[in-house]
């Protein structure tokens, strides 16, 4: 049997603002974590982000060589609470270094054994998935929820989830992004690069807020300033790192108004998550909170995110 490659380009979701489906549709969590692809060759085990950067999470590693073939299984990465219940992006960073505190949960099987299943539909990978991978530990499945889509996202907005991901049960694993697989999100975040920050006032420290934008057309757009979801210890580590970014002008392709009073500009080279209510006319994030860097997306990915 051939092994495993040791790459696949990963099956991407589209945003949708539709809630009403129809049949043929798998549901499942939208779950607040790193998208990972792990990768299990004769023992050993890779684990790669969907850029392809790698993965340093043992304990996750070391469940994987437990299952007892090659295989390859794509999921999210995500911090559980002493129930393994999913948390979020900001659990996650302050506890991936805390053994028994992370889980992958695999949502697909694109390989097994000696074969590649992308081809075969959703339900038969699945059937597969549940074969290969039992609930709970540090590997598991993830939950399939019940339908139809509306009642699925309603209960995922009640219970303050991200949102739902639904799959179409025949759709073979295409490689980029796809309406095969949408998400249908209660929460709004997006990712945003950091061109800038400003000084810290009174008590605070570190710094006052990030000065983030999108790109768009090729430049970078801004979207506003970020003060809000940091702790103590976060401010000073964003700090260090921005202080070697630091340039005289600003990376974005606009001119920032109002200016900030005490503006330093960065390269655009750190990709933040925020959640925020809602965009305003202007194109700037209204009310963001800080969530986490991220380094599973290059800057230039970085888009304004809207439903198809």
């Amino acid at each position: 049997m051939a092994p495993p490659p040791d790459w696949i380009e990963p099956m991407l979701a589209t945003l949708t603002d539709e809630r009403d489906l129809g049949e043929g549709w798998v549901l499942e969590r939208k779950l607040d974590g790193i998208r990972c692809l792990a990768f299990v060759r004769r023992g050993r085990v890779t684990l790669l982000s969907r850029t392809r950067n790698p993965l340093h999470f043992p304990v996750v590693s070391d469940a994987l060589r437990e299952l007892g073939e090659d295989a390859i299984l794509d999921g999210e990465v995500v911090a559980v609470d002493r129930h393994g219940e999913p948390l979020g992006f900001q659990a996650l960073q302050r506890r991936a270094q805390e053994p028994g505190s992370l889980t992958l949960w695999a949502f697909d099987l694109p390989w097994r054994g000696g074969e590649d299943l992308r081809g075969r539909p959703l339900a038969e990978r699945r059937a597969q998935l549940e074969q290969l991978v039992t609930p709970g530990g540090a590997v598991a499945r993830s939950e399939v929820l019940e339908g139809p889509s509306r009642a699925a996202y309603e209960r995922a907005c009640s219970e303050a989830w991200e949102g739902v991901i639904a799959k179409r049960s025949d759709g073979p694993y295409r490689a980029g992004r796809s309406r095969d697989w949408l998400k249908l999100k209660c929460l709004f975040e997006q990712e945003v690069v950091v061109g800038g920050f400003t000084e810290p006032q009174r008590s605070r420290v570190g710094l006052g807020a990030l000065l983030v934008g999108y790109y768009e057309d090729g430049a970078l757009r801004y979207a506003g300033k970020v003060g809000t979801g940091f702790d103590t210890r976060t401010l000073r580590e964003l700090r260090e790192r921005l202080d070697g970014l630091e340039v005289d002008a600003p990376p974005f392709g606009e001119p920032v108004k109002p200016l900030p009073e005490g503006a330093h500009w960065v390269a655009p080279e750190l990709v933040a998550q925020v959640g925020f209510a809602e965009w305003t006319a202007a194109g700037r994030l209204r009310q963001p909170r800080f969530l986490g860097l991220r380094d599973d997306k290059p800057p230039r990915d970085v888009v304004r995110e809207a439903p198809a």
